[in-house]
């Protein structure tokens, strides 16, 4: 089992999308799995399950999926370009580039893990607010945080992605996926073409969080 810091694994996980098609040993998918299921639910209920995804011909018709959301996307993130410090393009084009790599080489990814989720089993404390339910997905979503941080360890490039979750209705009829189990993200898992993690860009805590109330300035 490889071994790494969890501040380093944390600070170095960076969304990697040019990976090789190289197939990933049994062992070091079963500890991605495995890291998975440590993650806290819920009452510990464990309302989420995740497709292995190698199939070759399942693989390319998830990608053609994924392509046709990704190109959507592009088209919309490259207008919310528009005035931006040439800096922060270049930046984004970099960003796109790499996606644009993912979306055109889907059907060799090595495995894909698609994160279901059962709101039966949830206690989505939130549902009667007058706004978008979010709770739910802290049953789910820490799963798939495990699943990367041990990717990671393991040397492997990975991705939180949700564009599928919009064809969510072929995603499931393909996977087999059966009520009342949904889609809350895919992740592709593969060996990094180049340099792969790094360290990562993110705003500092006294830009996030506050003291005791909001807007109340925090620091050290």
């Amino acid at each position: 089992m490889t071994e790494m810091p969890l501040y380093e694994a944390m600070s170095t996980l960076r969304a990697v999308r040019r990976l090789r098609p190289d197939p990933i040993p049994e062992d070091v998918l079963h500890r991605v799995l495995e890291a998975a299921t440590w993650a806290p639910t819920g009452g510990n209920v464990q309302a989420w399950r995740v497709v292995v995804v190698r199939d070759r011909d399942k693989m390319a018709a998830l990608g053609a999926l994924y392509a046709t959301r990704w190109a959507a996307y592009t088209q919309h993130y490259r207008g919310l370009m528009e005035g931006q410090p040439q800096e922060a393009i270049d930046r984004s084009e970099r960003t796109l580039a790499a996606g644009d790599h993912l979306a055109e080489h889907f059907d060799s990814l090595p495995a894909l893990l698609v994160f279901c989720f059962n709101p039966r089993n949830m206690a989505i404390t939130d549902s009667e607010q007058d706004r978008p339910s979010v709770v739910g997905g802290g049953s789910i979503y820490p799963s798939v945080q495990n699943a990367l941080l041990a990717a990671r360890a393991e040397g492997l490039g990975c991705v939180l992605t949700t564009l599928l979750c919009q064809e969510e209705p072929s995603v499931r009829a393909l996977l087999e996926i059966p009520d009342p189990w949904y889609t809350a993200a895919a992740v592709p898992l593969g060996y990094p073409i180049g340099g792969g993690h790094g360290p990562i860009r993110r705003r500092p805590p006294e830009q996030m969080a506050y003291a005791d109330s909001w807007g109340s300035a925090y620091g050290k």
